[in-house]
């Protein structure tokens, strides 16, 4: 059947009307039965305390399950690659953190590149709180710099080559910091490494860090965000000892596989901004040091890409590398 030039007109005009109303259909009909969200790390981490409000939140909002799959290893990259991997139906997300930057920047070789995995929105945010042994005479981060140049150099714990701590370690020995990376499998063997005193300082998530400073087991230096955590309001900030290039946050936000529907995504960001201010989450994260966040998709974008060129200069004149 062959069309006048108006009547082509008027059939790209109706195909194109047709599509952007499949499109509306299928974000309206979203969600119609469970939701995957993938967390890169194993069960009773930060970043799975996070992730599992975030769930919450939106299946309160949404009326259908979401529910966690725990896939750890590597860094993260194991999970990542299998959600970059996924069907873009929206019904598979990750949970990234700091590594979703961080891995393609010390890694010469990634099984994924970094815009298949698209940016949601970001769920909360907690700092990495710098702490050493009671036993060690600093109370504050300039005070550990100036420790660690007396002493010729002083041991610091990081979860890893690329991991929040290593980074910490980095910025600190930008500021004179004179340090020694020492790595262990996880935050929580750093930890116990500094109470231990078999190193004289580490940083890691609050979350991790808080029960053991009540308890007197370590001592709070600095927190490396942009505010005083109300679980630990006597903790000061990085930026407020004089150090605001000390900054770091152990975050965690939503990505989905390239090709998800966009109206999905604008959709699940709008429902997890939402829940995330529900006051039982709130209060559930903000006693552990974790800020629940939120905010546009836009916001979430601007973020990684500032995050993405901020750690990418450390990196690179820190020679790190994870190969």
């Amino acid at each position: 059947m062959r069309f006048s030039p108006r009547g082509r007109v008027m059939a790209l005009a109706l195909a194109t009307t047709s599509l952007i109303a499949a499109t509306a259909h299928a974000a309206d009909a979203w969600p119609n039965h469970v939701i995957k969200f993938v967390v890169p790390f194993t069960a009773g981490g930060a970043n799975d305390l996070v992730a599992r409000a975030g769930a919450e939140a939106v299946s309160k909002r949404i009326g259908q399950p979401v529910v966690i799959e725990n896939r750890p290893g590597a860094g993260g990259i194991v999970g990542a690659d299998y959600v970059a991997k996924s069907k873009p139906d929206g019904y598979t997300f990750l949970v990234g953190a700091v590594g979703t930057v961080t891995n393609g920047l010390i890694r010469s070789k990634m099984p994924y590149a970094p815009d298949d995995l698209v940016p949601v929105g970001l769920i909360a945010v907690s700092p990495s709180v710098i702490v050493a042994s009671p036993s060690v005479p600093v109370n504050n981060v300039k005070e550990l710099i100036e420790y660690s140049k007396k002493q010729g150099g002083v041991p610091f714990a990081t979860a890893g080559s690329g991991s929040t701590p290593h980074f910490v370690e980095e910025m600190l020995k930008e500021k004179g910091a004179v340090l020694t990376v020492v790595p262990y499998k996880s935050g929580s063997e750093s930890i116990t490494a500094v109470i231990g005193n078999q190193v004289v300082a580490t940083s890691e998530a609050s979350i991790v860090v808080l029960p053991q400073i009540k308890a007197g087991k370590l001592k709070a230096l600095g927190a490396t965000w942009d505010k005083r955590m109300p679980a630990a309001p006597n903790v000061a900030t990085t930026a407020e000892q004089g150090l605001p290039e000390v900054r770091i946050g152990h975050w965690a936000g939503i990505f989905a596989p390239k090709g998800t529907d966009p109206a999905i995504i604008k959709k699940l960001n709008a429902e997890l901004s939402a829940g995330m201010q529900s006051p039982d989450i709130r209060e559930r994260l903000i006693q552990n040091g974790i800020e629940p966040a939120g905010g546009s998709v836009e916001s979430f974008v601007a973020f990684i890409k500032s995050e993405r060129e901020r750690l990418g200069r450390i990196a690179k004149n820190a020679n790190m590398s994870a190969d």
